[in-house]
């Protein structure tokens, strides 16, 4: 466990001077840290959210942990993990406070059986800014580093900039000839290595509105950046305006980002400039008039071959359609000639009858007519 007494040196040498917060004294330290940069990965953030919502959301209270990572020999600190530390803080007297330095020695053991690279680079705070406890913690913190790194993340979500601020301590010569530690603010970032992108696409496919369409998130997005552009070109204007105005020392690292700056934007009077800008958009727009060409002769040339197609299609139906039309009245003919022969036929056997009958009745006639003759030769010989 670790309170104010663990701390005596970190108190006393915080004493006065607002106990750490960064002044315009601090800028002779600020050559210290210029090969420095603290690298948080997306792992440490949502660890920190996660601590935030679950101990300390909906009140004025913060949060501390350990920050775990690597050293590169380029000067940047990659923050890769992270695990909270029980931490309370008297809201009345920030001066006392409680950090339980024995539960953290126990996860770091714990952390470092998982992972033997990964090695204490310092601790983080919900802040949001620097409180005068903070020198205090930062010596608990250096016995297990001889300089580590104080990172402040915001848990709210904040648009126009980025949630993280990091500061390592120096010691400064006061005017009393007493060393004290001051912060001295360096510069981070955010990133993540090939694998983390890959898993926080992931979470980010959950959360994405399914009704906004990629052309609006894509807008958006541009929108964010222009806003966040000129956030950072009013902050640089009122750094130059009150450096000009004696508010704040003159910066020359400062001062060469600026001009640096300053020199990557284009001189748009330039006769050559305009005219390189005149035969690029020329460009770019032959070729957006050959692709209309070239795309309205291709819909052109299927709408063409489409008639054909159909024509083709319309005509083969037809051919079909009058094929079976005539194979129709074939059948119906056949069928009819059909009918008709046996039509015939009965007709023809009925005659032949008739015919028959018509004899055998002629027949008869003759016989009667002979039996009348004799009958009548009878009579006259009879008669004679």
């Amino acid at each position: 466990m670790a309170d104010k007494k663990e701390s005596g040196l970190a108190s006393a040498s915080g004493k006065g001077g607002g106990a750490g917060v960064p002044s315009k004294t601090q800028t002779s330290l600020e050559g210290l840290v210029t090969d420095k940069q603290v690298v948080v990965h997306p792992l440490v953030l949502l660890s920190v959210v996660d601590h935030y919502n679950r101990v300390a959301t909906g009140t004025n209270k913060r949060v501390v942990g350990t920050l775990l990572g690597e050293l590169h020999s380029d000067g940047k600190i990659h923050v890769t993990n992270s695990y909270a530390v029980p931490f309370e803080e008297d809201p009345r007297d920030p001066s006392v406070w409680f950090v339980d330095h024995n539960y953290h020695e126990n996860m770091f053991l714990m952390f470092k059986k998982v992972n033997a690279k990964e090695r204490v680079v310092g601790w983080y705070s919900t802040g949001p800014k620097i409180r005068p406890a903070d020198l205090e913690i930062h010596e608990i913190y250096r016995r297990y580093i001889s300089q580590p790194v104080y990172v402040i993340v915001d848990p709210k979500y904040k648009e126009e900039q980025l949630p993280t601020d990091a500061y390592m301590s120096f010691e400064e010569a006061s005017a009393d000839k007493v060393f004290r530690r001051k912060f001295v603010h360096i510069p981070s970032t955010i990133d993540a290595y090939e694998a983390e992108e890959v898993g926080v696409e992931h979470l980010l496919r959950d959360i994405k509105n399914a009704s906004t369409s990629t052309l609006a998130t894509r807008v958006a997005d541009k929108l964010s950046s222009l806003k966040v552009m000129i956030s950072k070109l009013n902050d640089i204007s009122d750094y130059i305006q009150d450096v000009i105005d004696d508010k704040l020392p003159a910066n020359p690292k400062l001062l060469y980002n600026f001009q640096d700056i300053f020199n990557l934007l284009p001189d748009l009077d330039n006769e050559q400039l305009v005219q390189a800008f005149s035969i690029e958009t020329n460009d770019m727009m032959l070729s957006l008039y050959l692709g209309s060409v070239i795309r309205a002769s291709m819909a052109l040339h299927n709408l063409i071959n489409n008639k054909v197609e159909n024509k083709r299609k319309a005509e083969q139906a037809e051919l079909e359609k009058e094929k079976k039309k005539r194979d129709a009245e074939k059948k119906e003919a056949k069928d009819k000639e059909g009918a008709e022969g046996e039509a015939s036929g009965a007709g023809g056997g009925e005659e032949d009858k008739t015919k028959m009958e018509t004899d055998e009745g002629g027949a008869d006639n003759k016989e009667g007519g002979k039996g009348n003759k004799g009958a009548g030769g009878g009579g006259a010989d009879k008669k004679g």
